[in-house]
């Protein structure tokens, strides 16, 4: 049984763990009301530790804190003394064909995929247009997952509930 006095802590995992993850882990932290705590990390985080500068530009537009965010391994996620994980949700197809390492506490899994806003050619102003689509994608599903009543967080139904709304 999930324990309803402490947040559900959910880890959000992409390659770089620069845009996709960052984006979901701020987003998480704005919403959940408490009843989340969102981080983020990657496989192959950037060397200078800081997310893409366009997705804090559309965070901040949003009106959602980009205080603390930052680029980290998820290497610091898979040690003993690391936060306790409920859910750890992959948002990129890489992320999710990598072999993760161990989470302690065996957490509920899912697959989120979104395309990479930071791929690809194009002006400024459509770049920054992709990082706001993929903004607004992961604000519905994560408002989606915010609404669910309790008993759908439990331990025993959490990863059948977060692999259903990754068709949402």
């Amino acid at each position: 049984m999930t324990d309803t006095t402490h947040p559900l802590n959910v880890l959000f995992l992409c390659t770089h763990n620069s845009a996709r993850s960052i984006l979901a882990e701020a987003i998480l932290n704005h919403i959940g009301k408490g009843r989340f705590k969102a981080f983020s990390a990657g496989s192959s985080p950037r060397e200078n530790q800081q997310p893409n500068p366009l997705g804090l530009q559309v965070l901040q537009n949003a009106g959602i804190s980009t205080e603390g965010l930052q680029s980290k391994s998820w290497d610091e996620f898979g040690t003993l003394d690391a936060p306790h994980m409920d859910l750890v949700i992959t948002v990129c197809d890489n992320a999710a064909g990598e072999v993760c390492p161990y989470w302690p506490g065996q957490p509920a899994t899912a697959h989120w995929g979104y395309p990479d806003p930071s791929a690809g050619d194009g002006t400024d102003a459509q770049k920054l247009e992709a990082f706001r689509q993929t903004l607004h994608a992961l604000k519905r599903r994560l408002e989606l997952l915010v609404s669910l009543p309790t008993e759908n967080l439990e331990k025993t139904l959490l990863q059948g509930t977060a692999r259903d709304l990754a068709t949402r």
